[in-house]
């Protein structure tokens, strides 16, 4: 899997043009960088229930499931300090990887995530949340599950930030999707703390 999220990385970055810069963690060393100036920051971890890194996801969660597919548990430990917010991105590479196209699909980008949160339930509620978390998916104000068609796996990869601060991102509308992912990857810039990345297999 390590070669395969490379190339999702890669993916990635192809796709958005930029990378938002890491922000300074408290301590001075930034996360998983001693650099002689006490140990590294442990590496943030997300997981989920409905499968392990690199497998296929159940069904349950996909298109294969009808449009209003419920969006999979997440769980992520080792936070690092100072973390006020998260942003979780879902969205598929292969267009990008296979296809030469410049953007990727975002299937589900979610921002304002309070820093105290430990993890998302299933099936999220559409729309802007009672804590503040916005979010937005090329369909609706929601997750939308994996839709590859049969054929080669499309790799899903879960992106989640852990961020220094709040954005002030405006709750766009599916048809500004990619807008609000560029405003959000911009508001990031220089304040993130951690990464992790949580990759999902589908076709039909």
């Amino acid at each position: 899997m390590r070669s395969a999220k490379c190339l999702l990385a890669a993916a990635t970055l192809w796709a958005l043009g930029s990378t938002p810069a890491i922000a300074q963690a408290p301590g001075g060393g930034g996360q998983a960088r001693g650099g002689g100036r006490g140990p590294a920051t442990p590496p943030l971890i997300m997981t989920s229930t409905a499968w392990e890194d690199g497998g296929v996801i159940p069904d349950k969660y996909t298109q294969a499931a009808g449009a209003t597919a419920p969006s999979p548990e997440l769980k992520w430990s080792q936070v690092p300090p100072g973390t006020q917010s998260f942003v979780l991105l879902m969205h598929d590479p292969e267009p990008v990887l296979n296809k030469g196209s410049k953007m990727d699909i975002t299937h589900w980008l979610i921002w304002n995530i309070p820093g105290t949160a430990t993890g998302l339930p299933e099936n999220v509620a559409q729309g802007e949340l009672p804590d503040g978390s916005r979010q937005v998916s090329l369909r609706s104000n929601a997750y939308m599950g994996p839709g590859a068609p049969a054929g080669p796996y499309h790799h899903y990869t879960f992106e989640l930030y852990a961020l220094d601060t709040r954005l002030e991102v405006p709750q766009g509308t599916p048809q500004q999707t990619a807008e609000t992912r560029t405003a959000v990857v911009n508001a990031m810039d220089g304040h993130v703390l951690g990464k992790a990345v949580l990759v999902a297999r589908f076709h039909r």
